[in-house]
């Protein structure tokens, strides 16, 4: 098993900074990662099966793990949705799964974006919860560009135990993500 660095930054570095910084008593005070949570809705490919299948596909290669088919909870006539037709994919990862997705995210998928200037302050809630969206999954690493018939986005949401909007935003701009100070 390979050892991921942006866990080791954390163990390592961003706990001691953050007891520092905020005056935390205990080092089980400092904010820490819970889960990282991957949503996209396939509403415009309901009618085509193998185009699911592909996000489906391709939402694995991302993530590392088998997505969940959301199901539609009550039938909307005027989406022509019917109640349990599958209308979202999404996957929550934990633990080592999730670091390895953030330093992914970090290195490689957030500069491969067009025009970054860095994550907007405003995509952080009241929690320090960073929620943002790629509005193009190719941009992610383990998807070849030339085999995707269907593009698609991703919301990415990582929820951590901050306490105030400050505390998360300091919590990811110490384990590197690329935060525009606003």
């Amino acid at each position: 098993m390979t050892k991921n660095i942006l866990k080791e930054k954390y163990n390592q570095e961003v706990v001691f900074k953050m007891k520092e910084k905020f005056g935390y008593k205990n080092i089980m005070a400092v904010p820490r990662i819970l889960k990282v949570s991957l949503n996209s809705g396939i509403g415009k490919y309901l009618k085509e099966k193998e185009a699911v299948d592909a996000i489906v596909q391709d939402f694995k290669m991302i993530s590392g793990q088998k997505p969940i088919l959301s199901k539609a909870r009550k039938s909307v006539s005027g989406f022509k949705i019917r109640q349990g037709q599958a209308v979202g994919v999404s996957v929550t990862l934990r633990g080592n799964r999730m670091w390895d997705f953030m330093q992914k995210l970090i290195s490689s998928t957030l500069p491969r974006f067009r025009d970054f200037q860095g994550i907007e302050q405003k995509n952080f809630d009241d929690q320090g919860n960073l929620n943002m969206v790629v509005k193009e999954h190719i941009v992610f690493p383990e998807i070849t560009a030339e085999n995707v018939k269907d593009i698609f986005g991703v919301q990415v949401s990582i929820i951590n135990s901050a306490r105030t909007k400050k505390e998360g935003i300091e919590l990811f701009r110490m384990l590197g993500f690329p935060i525009r100070n606003d």
